[in-house]
């Protein structure tokens, strides 16, 4: 091999231990928000060592459709039960980002061998230029946020497959134009396994057909011609195999854009509409962080951007959408003159076709672009790398300077994540107007015992946005820390919970922390009437009470102070109500076993006997087309349900059995 030919490959190799290197300082963090979310799972069943438990757990998710199951399957390299060690989630998140560096540049070598032809010189230069491509992707502070946020491997799984499935996308190609036999059922094995195993991670990893598509048209079509029967045969094959799943994403798309305007979206404070406005200003923020970087991003707290009500409200709306629909348009026709800017350009607005589009996700996050940004530097790096063009000197110092000045602001963003105190004390700070990061720099502030300092935080971010929910319980919370809470925190409490647009969860974790400091006495002020208080306020809020989880929580808490009431029927009631709100038998189970350490066994087994009447209905178990069901009825196919409902209305009974008589009536 001549030493040219290693170029590529030690500079492959100094760019993946300078990613190493540069993310090392965050592998000493913790979880993380969504990490607790996801990550239970892993102990929700036992640990998951046979056959019953991997079942019970690799079907348990619910982010979409599908249940992400090869991201949770990817988990139990790390622990296989809970609470775990986020060390080795955070270590597999980085080589998985490294892997995924290495794919990229394989598939970048391979468009820029097909877009260079046979010139030696051109071909060496575009290997060098795929490295660097990948470097500066891979070296990039804004991949910071989805690399070690261990929730986020649900991001990354879909660009390892997503690659792997253009990596053989464009060999089967290949083999076409050379005459192979099976040429095109080698392509179809490797978008159909890759897309299935993509989406299988996440949502999005059913772009990958489109994604290839684009490749295709912009690129390979051009760089890489087929004789004319090849041409037809595989114009035909691109129809079927990459059109009709493309077709399927966008139908898909347009019932979510139906249902956003037939019936808005229950768990969202903004319309349709203000999401398609917002997502302008959005995408456009995503384009300047990826071209202008900085160390320390926004991270996980966006509920402070504001939100587009019309094309000029804000006008940074309409200038947004002119600024994208320009450089959409100038990829189009560019396309034959700079296929890779185009191709760079479209493949990003491609990629965020899910998650920024109709679909009612949060308006922001930056893990987004994990997969839509795989291009974005390639047509810079191929400039960089062009033998024989102007200013070599120019060239070479940003060829050089370009991914080490982003190690060094990627060092600087992992540091952050390697310190949770730190990072949201500053995640605070670069969001002063977000409740969120606010809300959760003054639990930290709380948890290090500086009570003061966590009441003037959420005090001041009150006199910004008086009527924010999460702001006024967590000061509530604080207050009883520091003595008691006013009349006036509780009458801005009331009116939050019944006007938020933002129901949430409605405060729930609050709520729980709240009744423990009112069955105690142990805050002035908040006693258990005020408690129900506010409980009504909740309800009077129409959009939580159209939510069959937040009916289900508000009733619950309801239980709760019956129980603390030691009034065993109502609590009762108010567990029932729960329960057919939203039928669970891990709802039910947990209810009756408070009924029972309540010391209110008879009701605990009444409530089990609801939950037999429920799993008795027809289609019980039905939760749609998703995994969810698909759990259900596992459940009940390995008779987990039978069993831990029997071994706890035994329990309940045991109680029951050994409770003392009462004494008979001394006057009859």
């Amino acid at each position: 091999m001549p030493p040219r030919r290693y170029r590529a490959v030690l500079l492959l190799l100094a760019a993946l231990l300078l990613g190493w290197w540069a993310y090392l300082p965050g592998l000493g963090g913790g979880f993380l928000f969504d990490d607790y979310i996801n990550l239970t799972a892993l102990g929700t069943y036992g640990r998951v060592d046979d056959a019953p438990t991997f079942w019970r757990y690799i079907t348990s998710g619910s982010a979409d459709t599908t249940g992400r199951p090869v991201a949770l399957l990817s988990f139990l390299l790390d622990a296989q039960s809970w609470p775990a060690d986020p060390y080795p989630f955070k270590r597999t998140n980085v080589l998985l980002h490294l892997g995924n560096a290495v794919l990229l540049a394989v598939f970048l070598t391979q468009l820029g061998r097909r877009l260079r032809g046979t010139d030696a010189a051109g071909r060496a230069a575009a290997d060098t230029a795929a490295v660097l491509a990948a470097a500066l992707w891979l070296l990039h502070p804004l991949m910071v946020s989805t690399t070690l946020y261990v929730v986020q491997r649900e991001a990354m799984l879909p660009a390892t497959f997503m690659l792997i499935g253009l990596i053989g996308f464009v060999h089967a190609r290949s083999r076409l134009a050379r005459g192979a036999a099976y040429a095109l059922t080698e392509a179809t094995a490797w978008i159909g396994a890759m897309t299935l195993l993509a989406t299988l991670s996440k949502g999005n990893g059913a772009l990958l057909p489109l994604l290839a598509w684009l490749v295709e048209i912009i690129l390979l079509a051009r760089a890489e011609p087929l004789v004319p029967v090849q041409a037809v045969r595989w114009r035909r094959w691109q129809w079927v195999v990459l059109g009709l799943p493309t077709l399927v994403v966008l139908l898909w798309l347009g019932a979510n854009a139906y249902a956003g305007l037939t019936g808005g979206f229950p768990y969202r404070s903004w319309t349709l509409g203000e999401r398609l406005l917002t997502q302008n200003r959005v995408l456009l923020d995503y384009l300047q962080q990826l071209w202008l970087p900085q160390p320390y991003s926004v991270g996980l707290f966006n509920d402070s951007l504001r939100i587009s009500h019309g094309w000029l409200d804000p006008a940074s709306t309409a200038l947004s959408a002119a600024a994208l629909l320009a450089l959409l348009v100038g990829a189009w026709l560019l396309q034959r003159r700079q296929p890779t800017w185009a191709l760079a350009i479209l493949f990003f607005f491609a990629g965020h076709l899910i998650e920024s589009t109709v679909v009612p996700l949060e308006m922001y996050f930056e893990h987004r672009n994990y997969v839509p940004a795989l291009l974005m530097f390639w047509p810079l790096a191929l400039w960089l790398c062009t033998p024989g063009a102007a200013l070599p000197f120019v060239r070479r110092a940003l060829a050089l300077g370009l991914p080490l000045g982003l190690a060094l602001l990627t060092r600087l963003g992992a540091g952050l994540w390697g310190n949770v105190e730190d990072q949201g004390l500053l995640w605070a700070l670069r969001n002063p107007d977000s409740p969120r990061a606010q809300a959760n720099a003054a639990q930290l502030e709380l948890a290090r015992g500086d009570a003061p300092a966590a009441a003037r935080r959420l005090q001041l971010a009150l006199a910004r946005q008086p009527d924010d929910l999460q702001l006024i319980l967590n000061l509530i919370g604080v207050k009883c820390r520091l003595g008691g809470v006013a009349a006036v925190d509780l009458d801005l409490a009331e009116r939050a919970l019944r006007d938020t647009r933002d129901v949430g969860r409605m405060g729930f974790e609050w709520f729980e922390s709240g009744l423990a400091f009112a069955a105690t006495a142990s805050c002035p002020g908040l006693d258990l009437a005020a408690m129900e208080k506010l409980l009504a306020a909740a309800e009077a809020n129409p959009r939580s009470m159209a939510i069959a989880g937040r009916r289900q929580d508000l009733h619950y808490l309801r239980a709760r102070i019956a129980l603390i009431r030691r009034d065993g029927d109502r609590a009762l009631a108010e567990f029932d109500a729960a329960l057919d709100a939203s039928p669970s038998p891990h709802v039910a189970m947990a209810q009756a076993a408070e009924l029972g350490q309540n010391g209110f066994p008879a009701q605990g087994l009444r409530h089990l006997d609801r939950m037999d009447a429920l799993m008795h209905l027809p289609n019980w178990i039905w939760s749609g087309y998703s995994m969810v069901t698909v759990h259900k009825w596992l459940l009940v196919e390995q008779g987990y349900w039978r069993n831990e409902l029997a071994h706890l209305r035994g329990v309940l009974q045991s109680d029951l059995d050994a409770a003392p008589v009462p004494a008979p009536d001394a006057a009859r």
